[in-house]
């Protein structure tokens, strides 16, 4: 593969195209600061504003969320898995009903597989601008996001309604729901009796992972963090595995469906048959199936990737309480 098909493959943080409108909170006070970004598949935005870098089918989509201090993403939910990990910044992962039922605070390089069924939101807790990197499962990311009835009800208080069909409406621009289409329903009592509320109990040990103890693992070889025998055992359509300086070989491999590097520290050289390139943190690579490559670091200093392949696992649910 030449140079230029792979750049192709290829988005660079620099280069990211924000969302700002993206859903149904986007003009919500506490929200509104926020910006989406859609780096692999077509992702769950509700706004046909969203731009998708790379449309080739993967198995699972890879997302962003880039927020200013104090800036939350509100409470909603997914059928598929949602995984996170911290780019830049600190962040306050809260959940349940009123997302009050739990919470962790994780920083540069952790990770966090979100139990699917269970209303989360996320806020940046630093005092600068962070971004986290997200991997939701399946191609279609499951059909959407579930939204927290109050997140709903506040929204119509700031112009956006959410039509049944998925899409945002904003009346501030004089934008209605076409003829036919509805409002998105509000979920009843019973309808929310059955999303858990686990306790931080519950959630942390099997959800979480934190860098440190990741990179003191990966040593010789790549930690599996998510998939079969993971540090978080799930197998939500895809696995991830973190690599790092004291686990990146030259030796070339390939598997046989696409591959996604992302590194969260340090400066990488991919090699491949027909090429190289330098990929630095929230840069994020695609390698087609069947191409031979390698990936080490190319300056001293620490050095992290995530890899995420997909796998014929199901997209969800991962939450066994």
């Amino acid at each position: 593969m030449t140079p230029q098909e792979m750049r192709a493959r290829t988005v660079r943080y620099g280069e990211l195209q924000p969302c700002r409108t993206a859903f149904i909170d986007a003009h919500t006070p506490g929200s509104d600061r926020k910006e989406n970004f859609t780096i692999i598949g077509g992702g769950v935005s509700e706004s046909p504003d969203q731009h998708v870098h790379i449309a080739i089918p993967h198995g699972f989509n890879i997302g962003a969320a880039g927020q200013p201090p104090h800036c939350r993403n509100s409470l909603h939910s997914h059928h598929t898995a949602e995984v996170f990990f911290v780019l830049k910044g600190r962040w306050k992962f809260f959940w349940g009903r009123r997302g009050t039922a739990g919470h962790v605070i994780l920083k540069e390089g952790d990770i966090f597989n979100i139990p699917t069924g269970i209303f989360r939101g996320f806020e940046n807790v630093g005092t600068d601008y962070g971004m986290i990197m997200a991997i939701l499962g399946g191609d279609d990311a499951g059909g959407g996001v579930e939204w927290a009835p109050q997140v709903i009800e506040d929204a119509k208080d700031h112009g956006l309604v959410l039509g049944e069909n998925g899409k945002l409406y904003d009346t501030k621009k004089g934008q209605a729901l076409p003829e036919g289409v509805k409002p998105m329903p509000v979920m009843d009592e019973a309808q929310l009796a059955t999303y858990p509320e686990p306790h931080a109990s519950e959630v942390i040990p099997r959800h979480v992972a934190r860098y440190l103890d990741l990179a003191a693992m990966a040593d010789g070889a790549p930690v599996k963090v998510i998939g079969e025998n993971g540090r978080l055992p799930d197998r939500p359509g895809f696995e991830v595995d973190l690599i790092t300086r004291a686990s990146a070989t030259e030796d070339r491999h390939s598997h046989d469906r696409p591959s996604v590097l992302m590194p969260v520290f340090g400066h990488w050289r991919v090699d491949w048959d027909g090429g190289s390139d330098i990929l630095a943190p929230g840069d994020t690579m695609s390698v087609p199936e069947g191409l031979a490559h390698a990936a080490v670091p190319s300056m001293t200093g620490e050095a992290a990737l995530y890899r995420v392949i997909g796998t014929d696992d199901p997209a969800g649910p991962t939450w066994k309480g």
